[in-house]
């Protein structure tokens, strides 16, 4: 998708975003090896779901985290909100980059952290535009108008046997491949982060999430839980025990940003 930047004169309005963000360790698992971060002055959000290695999935999710964070707030001190969607594009694709060479050579280096990576998914959040990436099958959805959609498309065995035709939706449900994903960050020497871009309106909702939520609540169960009269601290908390109750097999870990429209905007009304 071409990049566009935001005119000065665009007739839609600016948009404000609200965040909330939760990570849980889940009713079977020891550690946690997912890791959330979210920081409304850069408007990014970022999700990691850490695997491999004695406590290796723990390390490798904070690494891609802190080194993201840390590169993207850099290019932001520069380019700034306005920055186009393509220049926003590359700064993401060079902050993984960056997280990617820096968890491989740990693997390498460190025996016991030999074979980690993680998968993520993460969102840049303009005024008017989302820039969504993702390596792996952690998931970004959107609540708009009523209707929930998946706005990425994981890259695991089982997405492939599904696109093949090689197992119906019904089987993929319970394929014993559902937890082999076939991009990473940190395992091979280059990764490319799958971006699309999307037009944002006030009232979107989106959620960004960790497979321990995915496979724990179907998606009619999403769209009634970010569907109800909730904060978002509240609806992340819901979507949190509801995946315990459900089983709690693995990490849950959420992020829920909130479109608004932005004070400046409403007073120029």
């Amino acid at each position: 998708m071409a990049g566009v930047g935001v005119s000065l004169f665009s007739s839609r309005p600016a948009l404000s975003w609200e965040f909330a963000a939760l990570t849980d360790v889940g009713r079977l698992r020891a550690h946690n090896e997912d890791a959330v971060h979210v920081d409304p002055a850069l408007g990014l959000a970022l999700l990691a779901d850490g695997m491999g290695g004695y406590k290796g999935g723990e390390v490798a999710s904070a690494m891609a985290i802190s080194l993201l964070h840390a590169s993207f707030g850099r290019w932001f001190a520069q380019a700034g909100m306005q920055a186009p969607a393509r220049v926003v594009r590359r700064a993401l694709q060079a902050a993984t980059d960056e997280a990617n060479g820096a968890i491989l050579q740990a693997g390498a280096t460190h025996e016991e952290l030999r074979g980690m990576g993680t998968t993520l998914v993460l969102a840049a959040f303009r005024p008017q535009r989302v820039v969504v990436g993702h390596i792996g099958d952690s998931r970004c959805y959107r609540l708009r108008n009523n209707k929930l959609e998946q706005l990425t498309r994981d890259h695991s065995l089982r997405q492939q046997q599904l696109d093949a035709g090689v197992i119906t939706a019904e089987e993929a449900l319970n394929s014993p491949n559902r937890n082999l994903v076939t991009r990473a960050v940190g395992v091979e020497a280059q990764v490319l982060l799958e971006m699309h871009e999307h037009s944002a309106r006030a009232g979107d909702l989106y959620m960004l999430c960790s497979d321990g939520l995915s496979e724990m609540v179907s998606d009619a169960q999403l769209f009634t839980l970010l569907s109800r009269d909730l904060g978002l601290r509240e609806k992340a908390s819901l979507l949190v025990a509801i995946s315990n109750d459900n089983g709690g097999r693995d990490n849950i870990s959420v992020v829920l940003a909130k479109a608004g429209v932005s004070e400046a905007t409403r007073g120029a009304m």
